[in-house]
């Protein structure tokens, strides 16, 4: 009897650790309508968004460039191949990434916390074309899942050193940049001078990386401030980051991938701010799940709120 006791109670214990480990991978959440997945391996990223009953995640996480998550840019662009950058992103700019870099080196986690619906991480980002090279710098967000949607509150902390990329250049960032499945294949947004008044949707020719570059949606175009990826069926994603008018989008590769095919959609919300080496920068944004019809009504909710 003894003996089987403590059989049991090693058996136990392998399975509660196998569990642990699993779970400390990933902060979860989850609701009624969605299932959302933090990646604690790759800077608390958001890498998985599937319908609460299914296992399809929307999100791309073919490489470290992919999945939801942060990006800014300060600097001078610089050739720095002798020190380890790799030869298809030279010359570039500073460049730390949530994830990790182009040679695969991930970013360290050094909080993570969920308090009711709200998931917090701070991580050391990658310098993404440098090999292994963490950035001077934090990372913190807050994501918090409310019915399909998701509140992300994204803080970028410099503290930089350096003497080589120069100061307080403007840059355009990335707030943030997405990366859907390009099975989400159709783009919509508002281009019009009537936002937020339901006027008819705007449908743009859904630009390819390998034919120039993503789609430029420069000069304020955007004026409801987000833009969407959907199937077929008017089913997708949405981004709505309602300090800006400015989007890059479009596709790599072709339509129907999923979310480890090279594939992808892509969506990155811009603004232009000069980043200092003591920069703290901040912004919050929403993504959306659902019908084309249903997350703009959403969205014009949170932008009436917003106006209040």
């Amino acid at each position: 009897m003894k003996s089987k006791f403590i059989i049991a109670r090693v058996l136990t214990f392998i399975l509660c650790f196998t569990s642990c480990t699993q779970a400390q991978d990933f902060l979860t959440l989850k609701n009624e309508s969605l299932h959302v997945k933090l990646d604690l391996r790759r800077g608390g990223a958001i890498a998985y968004i599937s319908k609460v009953k299914e296992d399809r995640n929307l999100v791309n996480i073919h490489d470290e460039g992919r999945y939801i998550q942060q990006s800014y840019y300060a600097g001078q662009s610089l050739d720095r191949t002798d020190e380890g950058q790799s030869p298809n992103w030279s010359p570039w700019t500073w460049n730390p990434i949530q994830v990790g870099d182009v040679f695969f080196n991930r970013a360290e986690i050094l909080e993570s916390s969920i308090d009711g619906n709200t998931a917090y991480t701070k991580c050391i980002p990658m310098l993404w074309d440098m090999d292994n090279k963490p950035a001077e710098a934090t990372m913190e967000q807050w994501t918090t899942l409310e019915n399909r949607m998701l509140r992300v509150k994204n803080r970028l902390t410099c503290k930089r050193t350096d003497t080589i990329y120069g100061d307080g250049l403007s840059r355009s960032q990335e707030i943030p940049a997405v990366y859907p499945i390009s099975a989400l294949s159709e783009l919509y947004t508002y281009f019009g001078d009537a936002p937020f008044t339901g006027a008819p949707l705007s449908k743009p020719e859904v630009k390819h990386l390998e034919d120039d570059f993503w789609g430029r949606y420069n000069d304020n175009m955007i004026t409801e401030s987000w833009m969407a990826f959907v199937d077929d069926t008017n089913w997708g994603m949405a981004v709505y980051t309602p300090i800006t008018q400015n989007f890059l989008a479009g596709m790599a590769g072709s339509k129907g991938g999923e979310t480890k095919d090279s594939s992808t959609s892509y969506i990155a919300p811009l603004k232009k701010a000069k980043l200092y080496k003591d920069s703290v920068y901040e912004y919050e944004y929403y993504l959306l799940i659902g019908d084309l019809k249903d997350m703009r009504a959403k969205i014009y909710e949170i932008h009436k709120t917003l106006q209040e």
